[in-house]
C-alpha cells in the first residue's frame, strides 16, 4: 500500500488491519506519536491527516492510501511548537507530540471559523481560553501541563 507521510510518498506492505499509528511507529521509524490507550481516549497518538487532527491508533492505514498524514517529525519549527518552548507547555513530554498536532489542527478549525461546543456560551471569542480548552480536550496530560498550554497556543495563533 501507498501512504504519503510528512510529504514523502511511502510503499509499504502491510496487513491490511494496520494502523495509521503501528504503520508510523513500526514500518516507518516515525516514534513521535505516542501508543498511550490504543483505543482513541487519549491523544497521544494525534496526527493531520489532510490538515485534520485524529487518532492515528483508530486508524486503518489501508483507507488511509490517498490522504496526506502530518506526524510531528513533519512540522518543521512550527510556532506551535515554539509556544510550547517558550511556555513550558509539557513535562514528561509523552504527550507532547500529540498536544502540538492537536493545536495545529485546532488552530486551523479556528482559522475556518468553525465552532466548538462551547463556541458562542462566552464573549464570542475563538480563541479564549474556554475554546482552547474545549477544543483540546481529547488530548490528555497526565502530568498536568495544561495551564502553560494555552498561553503557548495563544502565543502561536498570535495572540
Amino acid at each position: 500500500m501507498r501512504l504519503t507521510v510528512n510529504e514523502v510518498e511511502h510503499e509499504l506492505d502491510l496487513d491490511p488491519r494496520t494502523t495509521v499509528l503501528d504503520a508510523l511507529r513500526e514500518h516507518l521509524d516515525l516514534t513521535g506519536a505516542k501508543k498511550g490507550c490504543d483505543h482513541g481516549q487519549c491523544g497521544a497518538c494525534t496526527v493531520l491527516l489532510d490538515g485534520r487532527r485524529v487518532n492515528s491508533c483508530l486508524l486503518l492505514a489501508v483507507a488511509c492510501q490517498d490522504a496526506r498524514i502530518t506526524t510531528i517529525e513533519g512540522l518543521d519549527d512550527h510556532p506551535v511548537q515554539r509556544g510550547f518552548l517558550d511556555h513550558d507547555g509539557f513535562q514528561c513530554g509523552y504527550c507532547t507530540p500529540g498536544q502540538i498536532c492537536s493545536a495545529v489542527g485546532m488552530l486551523d478549525e479556528v482559522a475556518q471559523g468553525r465552532p466548538s461546543a462551547v463556541t458562542g456560551t462566552g464573549d464570542g471569542d475563538l480563541l479564549s481560553d474556554a475554546e482552547i480548552r474545549e477544543r483540546m480536550s481529547g488530548n490528555l496530560c497526565r502530568c498536568g501541563a495544561y495551564p502553560n498550554m494555552v498561553p503557548a497556543i495563544r502565543q502561536a495563533a498570535g495572540r
